[in-house]
């Protein structure tokens, strides 16, 4: 009866056995022994090491999210990673055939799939850097807005992406007048309006009501000749690293579901890219249900507020601190804002500054203008007027006038960007809260 073959692995017997008689084939047998030996240990280490993985993975392998936010340099998550797109989808593609757990090759899958973003939005990942100034990262700005844009005409249930690029050039342009404000001086130009609103009520009630307007105010009011060109370069730098942040965060995961779907967003989970909570708001999208998309990309939009932005935003209200600087740039900020989407308020006027003390001769003061009364770099206070205004009017575009809103959307994106510059109306803002701040007793 004939033995069936087996899969065993051979033993050290086995591979002498295949060979002569050892000192006939003119070997050492002591010497002979030990490479068998090893030969056959080898064969049994392959074996048991699992799926063969190249050498050349390794280096990628294990790699840390050291600019996971944009905040350290240009370029992608971690230098040590290629930016080239061909030669990410091959190391990607090794690491997913290798078995390897999702992990290791976290950094990897990240920059592999914010490549694809760039490369589709036709931006230079490698020389998009923040620190190089508005003026040289413009266009990537642009760019990224319209690729915002681009997944929501294309994707209806994409809405946190179509609400980002809609917003984006408010947000941009208002980089674009701070930049130039440092050339003009344009805050310490405003001292004067600011000062007005707040003497209008001290000539009432005395210098002791100062302490009661904004500090941003304050600042701007009395304090805006310590702002220097160089505090308004450093404040253009932190508000861009904060727009390309946004970008590599939420980006390559709308390109691993636009691609791969769901199966692309577990991937990202796997990996510890997101958490489960966000792998869920995806679940949401593609479930084509009205309430579970809206939840699934308000979600998103607590992401990028919270856990991609909030910090940021606040190192930038407390850029020194002492003199006020950061506060008063984020009040201005805060002032001059107004999102492009149709309904939603100024952000000056979605908490206005009303005042009432009563006095020490029993009469009551009330101090009303036109002016905020909050601060957007506040999480709270930014996420209040995002849910309450921003988002119910967003959907309401999505559900009731999506033809508008795309028309809105082909606009080219140079044309939405220069059509929502404050600098062309922030004088008037203070000019206008000037003029109809009142304060009234009795």
């Amino acid at each position: 009866m004939n033995a069936e073959p087996t899969n065993a692995e051979p033993t050290e017997i086995d591979c002498m056995q295949k060979v002569g008689h050892p000192q006939r084939a003119g070997f050492p047998l002591r010497r002979l022994i030990l490479l068998l030996a090893l030969a056959c240990a080898l064969v049994g280490s392959a074996v048991v090491a699992g799926p063969a993985r190249a050498a050349d993975l390794d280096p990628y392998l294990d790699l840390p999210l050291t600019n996971r936010y944009a905040d350290h340099y240009g370029g992608g998550v971690n230098r040590a990673l290629p930016t080239d797109l061909g030669r990410l989808a091959e190391l990607v593609a090794e690491a997913r055939a290798s078995g390897l757990d999702a992990h290791r090759y976290a950094a990897l899958l990240f920059q592999y799939r914010l490549v694809q973003a760039t490369t589709e939005a036709g931006i230079d990942l490698t020389g998009w850097d923040p620190a190089k100034g508005f003026a040289a990262t413009r266009a990537d700005m642009i760019k990224s807005y319209r690729y915002y844009e681009n997944f929501q005409i294309a994707h209806r249930n994409l809405q946190w992406a179509g609400m980002a690029g809609l917003v984006g050039a408010d947000f941009g342009g208002g980089i674009a007048d701070v930049v130039l404000a440092g050339d003009i001086y344009a805050i310490r130009g405003l001292q004067p309006l600011a000062a007005r609103i707040i003497e209008t009520a001290t000539s009432v009630a005395g210098p002791g009501l100062i302490g009661v307007f904004p500090k941003g105010l304050q600042t701007l009011a009395y304090h805006a000749d310590k702002i220097t060109p160089a505090d308004l370069t450093w404040f253009a730098e932190r508000v861009l690293v904060m727009q390309k942040a946004i970008f590599t965060d939420l980006m390559p995961q709308h390109v691993a579901f636009v691609r791969d779907g769901l199966r692309g967003i577990d991937e990202f989970r796997r990996a510890g890219i997101i958490d489960d909570a966000v792998a869920t708001a995806w679940q949401g999208i593609a479930s084509g249900d009205p309430e579970r998309v809206a939840a699934g990309n308000a979600t998103l939009l607590h992401r990028e507020q919270f856990d991609v932005v909030g910090w940021q935003f606040d190192d930038v209200r407390n850029y020194r601190k002492a003199d006020g600087v950061g506060a008063a740039l984020t009040y201005a900020m805060t002032l001059v804002g107004s999102p492009s989407v149709a309904g939603v308020p100024a952000l000056r006027d979605f908490i206005p500054f009303v005042h009432t003390t009563r006095l020490a001769n029993g009469t009551t003061l009330t101090i009303t203008t036109p002016i905020a009364n909050w601060d957007w770099s506040v999480f709270d206070q930014r996420w209040r007027y995002v849910t309450t205004e921003l988002l119910p009017r967003y959907r309401d575009l999505v559900d009731h006038r999506f033809a508008d809103l795309v028309a809105t959307m082909r606009v080219p994106y140079d044309t939405q960007f220069e059509s929502h510059r404050p600098i062309f109306n922030i004088y008037k803002i203070f000019s206008d809260a000037a003029a109809r701040t009142v304060v009234t007793v009795h």
